[in-house]
């Protein structure tokens, strides 16, 4: 069997993460989320790992949450395990490039958001089913979605869950380039070179910014001297 995450390392410490379910759309099933914990674990020790792109093989990068999967009531052994996984994605020792396509769906963009930078390409959907499904976020919505395009828009996306596009979401602040699909792949291998160049220094800085936005001004200047 197909591994559910691939992993390609690029020249210059480029390191590529393929979501590879593709006729399930990369719905996030627990055995997914298993495959990508054991990729971070690795991430996390390698030194010459200098950034990471996370995309979906197929039509979409992420369909969401595998319904299937969790109707037939197929759980990790750990609860906490799928949170815990896009948190540790989200802070990782290198800058993380998500490059989304077709469908970026609930706990796909969950996903996405984890990530440092967002490439959409133009055909990319954006959507989040929480509240239609009846459900309460647990990978990081409601921390990192207001974060991303503030309060009030996250209310409206997550409460109407409508379909937001590619260029509509570069114009609220939801992804950082759009690209047109057939200069994607093009476009994600440009902005990865420019994000090896500056590598782990880069996720560094990343903690000062994150730390930075619950500080007030002196306090952060602080830290930053520190």
């Amino acid at each position: 069997m197909d591994a559910l995450v691939l992993r390609e390392d690029a020249a210059g410490g480029i390191v590529w993460l393929t979501l590879n379910r593709p006729d399930k759309l990369n719905a996030l099933s627990p055995a997914l989320f298993e495959t990508l914990a054991g990729h971070l674990d690795a991430l996390e020790r390698d030194e010459s790992a200098r950034c990471v792109v996370l995309r979906g093989a197929g039509r979409a990068f992420c369909a969401g949450a595998d319904l299937d999967a969790l109707r037939a009531g197929v759980v990790t052994a750990d609860p906490d395990m799928r949170s815990r996984t896009v948190a540790r994605l989200g802070a990782l020792p290198q800058p993380v490039l998500a490059v989304v396509h077709g469908y970026c769906f609930t706990g796909g963009l969950e996903l996405a958001l984890a990530a440092d930078l967002i490439l959409a390409s133009e055909n990319a959907v954006f959507c989040d089913t929480h509240a239609r499904l009846g459900l309460l976020p647990r990978w990081g919505m409601s921390a990192r979605l207001p974060r991303r395009v503030g309060a009030a828009r996250a209310r409206r996306i997550t409460f109407t869950a409508e379909r937001i596009g590619g260029p509509e979401a570069l114009a609220i602040g939801l992804c950082d380039w759009v690209e047109p699909q057939e200069t994607l792949m093009a476009r994600a291998h440009q902005i990865a070179g420019e994000l090896a160049l500056t590598g782990p220094a880069a996720a560094r800085i990343r903690t000062l910014y994150d730390a930075a936005a619950d500080l007030d001004l002196s306090e952060a200047l602080s830290l930053e001297r520190r």
